[in-house]
């Protein structure tokens, strides 16, 4: 329980056994192998995403990023039309994807700095203009990845999928970010206060800025990542992911205040969000009952989380 207390994301991890155990049982044991790579394949898009919004939330109250699902969709959306089934336009691709997201990434900050309005509204309004980029360049259409990508992200190595390694590397970079670099200290210290940030000579606005550009760069390779695992950018494929996000961050144990982050804990959210949905599925319940289960039971998990976390100490 102590070592709980100290490492609030174990509660993620534990919920998400439960409901996996749960899960096999009630197959008779005959899915385990199919629905854990499900899982890591999934979760990993959910991971992705959730760091980008998690470095956001650790700069503090009402820092949220609400134009993850339109970055998604429209750097997916650029980058397959701009390869065009090319397989030597890979690194292009690639190229603007994260391009799209350095742009989305400094107009969401200069809507928020120049014009001083809270981020949820500057991002909200600038996930309406990407949101629209993307439905005049894609003219409903459907253009496939090339052959080469679209194999990587749906294949896997030594029954690990491609994806969820990708997503591990990008952790990995995430919490060396946060816990080895001068700029994880400057984004902890912003999140506790940004007055005494300030008083100590941080650079709070540049600090912020790059965050937001961060996040922003983590949602366009996503949605580079997830178009070319589903064959095609569709105008609808970041919608699931705009509360997703913020779920995994808060299940996972980072502080909704800001101030304290938590990478190991996007990864147990994650396969925990993922799984809930498949045991649902499972137990054949509709998609309403779905939504008010899946809420219940995250309310749940927070609540045991923060309920044991405040005991112990």
């Amino acid at each position: 329980m102590s070592f709980a207390s100290r490492h609030p994301w174990i509660w993620a991890y534990l919920a998400t056994a439960i409901v996996w155990v749960i899960t096999i049982l009630f197959t008779g044991g005959t899915s385990a192998g199919g629905l854990t790579q499900a899982a890591f394949t999934f979760a990993a898009f959910s991971v992705v995403v959730g760091i980008g919004q998690m470095f956001v939330i650790t700069l503090g109250p009402g820092n949220v990023d609400l134009s993850v699902p339109a970055t998604m969709t429209l750097a997916g959306t650029l980058s397959l039309k701009y390869m065009d089934g090319g397989d030597g336009m890979l690194l292009a691709g690639l190229g603007i994807a994260v391009a799209v997201g350095v742009v989305v990434g400094i107009f969401n900050y200069t809507l928020i700095k120049l014009l001083r309005i809270p981020p949820i509204i500057a991002t909200l309004s600038m996930s309406f203009i990407v949101q629209s980029t993307a439905i005049w360049s894609n003219r409903g259409l459907r253009v496939k990845p090339p052959e080469s990508l679209a194999s990587f992200t749906t294949s896997d190595i030594g029954g690990i999928p491609n994806i969820a390694i990708v997503a591990v590397l990008l952790a990995v970079v995430a919490w060396l970010l946060l816990e080895k670099s001068i700029y994880g200290r400057w984004i902890s210290a912003i999140g506790q206060s940004q007055f005494a940030a300030r008083m100590a000579g941080i650079p709070v606005d540049g600090t912020r800025f790059i965050t937001y550009m961060l996040c922003a760069v983590l949602a366009a390779i996503c949605g580079f990542l997830f178009a070319s695992f589903s064959g095609g950018a569709a105008l609808n494929m970041g919608a699931e992911y705009l509360l997703t996000s913020i779920a995994v961050v808060v299940i996972g144990g980072s502080a909704v205040a800001g101030g304290n982050s938590n990478v190991p804990g996007i990864w147990g959210a994650s396969l925990f969000m993922f799984l809930v949905v498949s045991m649902l599925n499972t137990y054949g319940f509709g998609a309403g009952v779905r939504l008010i289960l899946t809420g219940l039971i995250i309310i749940s998990v927070i609540l045991v989380a923060s309920g044991k976390f405040k005991t112990d100490r």
